[in-house]
């Protein structure tokens, strides 16, 4: 910290933690916190209070909230495991939490490829064809929604393959999110690539969270505007999209 930050890095910080063995930090009382002096030697004093520019080893959540009084959604808590970091926190001690996934970088500059973004956007665009025109069923129709279905699946795939060959994105499969997408959105009210993406923000920034309409809604906010929810674009319209 001292050849990052500068000699003065404690002064950064309220509380200095190291070496606290998570995750039994969250669910262990019996490990006390132990102060370390200036030479990085043990002390064996009794801690009472947490000291702005000391360093204190091991200690646990509990011993923690006791000595700070940080409660609740006072607190926001970085990490970069959903289960062994964010979990019990938000769950148990209603912590705000902020999930830290580095593989969050290069999806972000995959999907604003000029490819992704026009393969999605046509395919966008054919599901809603496909969901207002199926009523047609005359042979000439039919072949017409059968050409669609196909480009369609083949839009999929691409846009799938994009991220991995084999498993696709890791926030989503297909239309659908993944397993670890749902997990991270119930564990963690934020999450970003790096903690440094926060200094693009002031400290006083608020997110708000985002509105997804349900499958009964119309989507009536721009940035969620899903094509062919609210009508059907007539294809030369569309073209200029291919």
């Amino acid at each position: 910290m001292r050849h990052m930050v500068g000699p003065d890095w404690r002064q950064l910080f309220d509380v200095v933690i190291v070496q606290a063995d998570k995750p039994s930090f969250f669910t262990d009382p019996r490990k006390p916190f132990r102060k370390l002096d200036e030479k990085g030697s043990l002390q064996w004093d009794r801690i009472t209070r947490l000291e702005k520019g000391k360093i204190y080893r091991q200690g646990n959540l509990f011993d923690f909230l006791r000595l700070t009084e940080w409660r609740g959604p006072r607190v926001l808590y970085f990490g970069d495991h959903l289960y062994s970091d964010l979990a019990d926190l938000m769950l148990r001690h209603g912590w705000r939490t902020g999930a830290i996934i580095p593989e969050l970088e290069r999806e972000i500059r995959i999907i604003n490829t000029e490819q992704y973004m026009h393969s999605l956007t046509w395919q966008q665009a054919l599901t809603g064809l496909l969901e207002r025109m199926q009523t047609y069923q005359d042979a000439e129709s039919r072949q017409v929604l059968a050409a669609w279905m196909k480009e369609r699946q083949e839009l999929r795939c691409i846009t799938k393959a994009l991220f991995n060959a084999q498993f696709g994105s890791i926030f989503r499969t297909f239309h659908n999110p993944t397993y670890f997408s749902r997990r991270l959105v119930r564990f963690s009210d934020l999450y970003m690539a790096s903690l440094s993406c926060l200094l693009n923000y002031r400290v006083d920034f608020t997110f708000y969270p985002r509105r997804t309409p349900l499958q009964h809604e119309a989507p009536l906010w721009m940035d969620q505007l899903c094509t062919g929810c609210m009508k059907t674009p007539f294809l030369s319209d569309m073209a200029h999209i291919r």
